[in-house]
């Protein structure tokens, strides 16, 4: 019989790529991470993991638990609030960023209209800044979105990588100040995106500017400018520009869910199945 705890300790040192940062996410120690790692390794009796002094990969063996440890610890998760959660009603407001309501958000949205039908959802779609920024007014109750650079708030759910993207057919001009395709304000890819072009004294030229990740990702498709992307929002026809083209290096990004200061049970509940069923780069849904 496996230990659902120590596969959702699995499934965060998958998801994460680490020790240190599921530590973070569970809210546990990384001794103790790495103890429940050992624990179900003896379980299984197969090595989970690839550890080096500068990373941690799964095996052969760990990629195939790992599907299996997502659907178990999804029954698990339902069959607990179904035996266990009181019936809720009431309005939960949420906010998400458009990288996340692209992807997973409306299978998670559905699966908590199932384990709480008497829950209304408001769902707003915004940047990060603003959202977060409503969540402290009181008018949103869960916000899942980019953290700001440089700050901790919030519940880690992923990190992935920002990168350049650009059109197939799109090429450089040697000399020439490079278009760019940004978010109208307050974004955090657009900040990161500026910050690290000004450290490296490169010319650039924002060309085209939108409200959304629709937006911008449609003017590097058009081949009007480079824009910055979670590489999870990468489409067909676009391609990454890298060191080797001469563009600098792009901080990761974090996805994180933020929570009002004294969520309700309704609120707290829909926070818990986004941070259960919403997974990391390496996870299939987004």
């Amino acid at each position: 019989m496996l230990d659902f705890e120590l596969l959702r300790t699995f499934v965060a040192v998958a998801d994460c790529g680490g020790f240190h940062r599921a530590a973070e996410r569970l809210n546990l120690t990384q001794s103790t991470v790495s103890q429940q790692i050992k624990r179900l390794e003896l379980e299984t009796k197969r090595p989970l993991f690839r550890r080096t002094t500068r990373s941690v990969a799964l095996t052969d063996d760990g990629e195939m638990l790992l599907g299996d440890a997502r659907r178990l610890l999804q029954f698990e998760e339902a069959a607990r609030h179904r035996l266990a959660a009181p019936r809720l009603s009431g309005t939960a407001r949420l906010g998400v960023v458009e990288e996340v309501a692209s992807g997973a958000l409306p299978s998670a949205l559905g699966r908590f209209a199932k384990l709480h039908p008497g829950v209304k959802l408001e769902v707003q779609i915004g940047v990060s800044a603003e959202l977060i920024e409503q969540l402290n007014a009181g008018r949103l109750d869960v916000v899942f979105a980019k953290r700001p650079l440089g700050t901790s708030k919030g519940r880690l759910v992923w990190r992935e990588p920002l990168v350049w993207a650009a059109a197939d057919t799109f090429d450089l001009i040697p000399g020439a100040a490079l278009p760019l395709a940004l978010y109208r304000e307050r974004s955090v890819s657009r900040e990161a995106a500026l910050a690290a072009l000004n450290d490296n004294e490169l010319t650039w030229e924002i060309t085209y500017t939108s409200p959304s990740l629709t937006g911008v990702r449609a003017a590097a498709l058009a081949g009007l400018a480079i824009t910055p992307l979670p590489v999870s929002a990468l489409i067909a026809g676009l391609r990454i520009l890298g060191v080797e083209d001469g563009l600098p290096r792009l901080p990761d990004l974090e996805f994180a869910i933020y929570e009002k200061a004294r969520p309700d049970k309704a609120a707290a509940a829909l926070a818990a199945v986004l941070l259960t069923l919403v997974q990391g780069p390496s996870r299939p849904a987004i």
